[in-house]
């Protein structure tokens, strides 16, 4: 029963084919879920700070279901998308349920497509690289492959890393900064390796190269085949996917900050550099990417086995409701710049 749990992961695609499938107010059926329904259910919920022991946690290794539901979110994304644009040419469609439709198919690519190419990225499963790869497409942002585990894992809770947000960092600037800088590290990146293992430029081993040309082939068939209208409507749902995944970056590593050491180098990657949300139900859903604290601290753990720390700093809220917090400045600073505050004397 403890990983049938995860099936419940499976509410976000289901409620964007709701999205897509009527009219009218249910077109926003997945933003209504994430945004609306979730939190309140996570507010009258309790958390849960229990880890399993080590016995089932190499059961939980052992059993493949773990991963098969992960493997599904391929077809599901795809799926979706192709009837999102089946939709966007709909008759009678109005300008409402467009902007609904958007932002439902939007939000499954940000949680079925960027999320489960994170988890799915940390593996060395050759087969599961490359479904982590085919799933960050459609949100045309392939190349967090390499930023996200050579860039920002190895950089977290410093100032080289952009996708780590300062205390009294505005979101949406840090959304420019992020997007951007991430982009021209992964760039940054690949180029080292290719010095470093004596390849050529124009190279199968070019990865940021072969993305570029894939992401390119995919959006210039759905131009061939859809037109201009329905191109710039698939582009904006994958910018909308891209935008949770930032706003997710931001509340998970908000103010954070690692020591530097006499060396000139800094610490190790502890739990206490970034936030943890014990919220069962947003833990579920988005495959415990809530644990954050120990998949930084331990990167190549499995989802099923991730632990709660007790020296890791605890968001106020679940990952949704967090996230609206965020959209309102002021609010977000009011609410975290106090609990950074607290959270630094704790530690000292």
């Amino acid at each position: 029963m403890s990983s049938l749990k995860y099936l419940i992961s499976y509410i976000v695609p289901f409620s964007a084919l709701i999205a897509l499938a009527y009219n009218g107010f249910l077109s926003f059926a997945t933003v209504i879920f994430v945004f609306f329904i979730l939190p309140i259910v996570e507010f009258f919920m309790s958390t849960s700070t229990e880890n399993i022991d080590k016995e089932k946690k190499d059961s939980f290794l052992k059993q493949k279901f773990f991963d098969l539901i992960l493997y599904l979110n391929v077809p599901i994304l795809y799926g979706i998308i192709f009837y999102y644009i089946t939709s966007l040419n709909r008759e009678n469609i109005q300008n409402i349920e467009l902007i609904g439709i958007t932002l439902s198919t939007g939000i499954v690519i940000g949680a079925c497509g960027i999320n489960v190419a994170h988890e799915l990225g940390h593996r060395k499963n050759k087969f599961e690289v490359f479904l982590a790869k085919i799933l960050l497409l459609p949100a045309f942002y392939m190349h967090f492959y390499i930023e996200h585990n050579r860039g920002h894992h190895k950089n977290v809770a410093t100032e080289f890393d952009p996708a780590t947000s300062n205390k009294g960092e505005y979101l949406y600037s840090f959304w420019l900064k992020s997007i951007i800088k991430s982009y021209f590290s992964a760039w940054k990146i690949q180029l080292n390796l290719l010095k470093k293992d004596n390849h050529n430029f124009i190279s199968l081993k070019n990865e940021m190269l072969v993305f570029q040309v894939i992401q390119a082939i995919y959006i210039l068939s759905i131009y061939y085949f859809f037109g201009l209208y329905t191109t710039l409507f698939v582009i904006f749902s994958g910018l909308i996917g891209v935008l949770l995944l930032e706003t997710i970056n931001y509340i998970e590593h908000y103010g954070l900050k690692r020591e530097k050491l006499p060396t000139g180098n800094y610490e190790n990657v502890k739990p206490k550099h970034s936030w943890n949300a014990n919220y069962t139900l947003g833990r579920i859903v988005l495959y415990e990417l809530t644990r954050h604290s120990d998949h930084h601290f331990l990167a190549s753990k499995k989802y099923q086995i991730l632990d709660y720390h007790e020296d890791s700093p605890q968001l106020p809220f679940g990952y949704p409701t967090c996230m609206l917090i965020s959209f309102i400045p002021p609010l977000w600073f009011f609410l975290m710049d106090k609990k950074l505050v607290n959270y630094e004397k704790v530690k000292v």
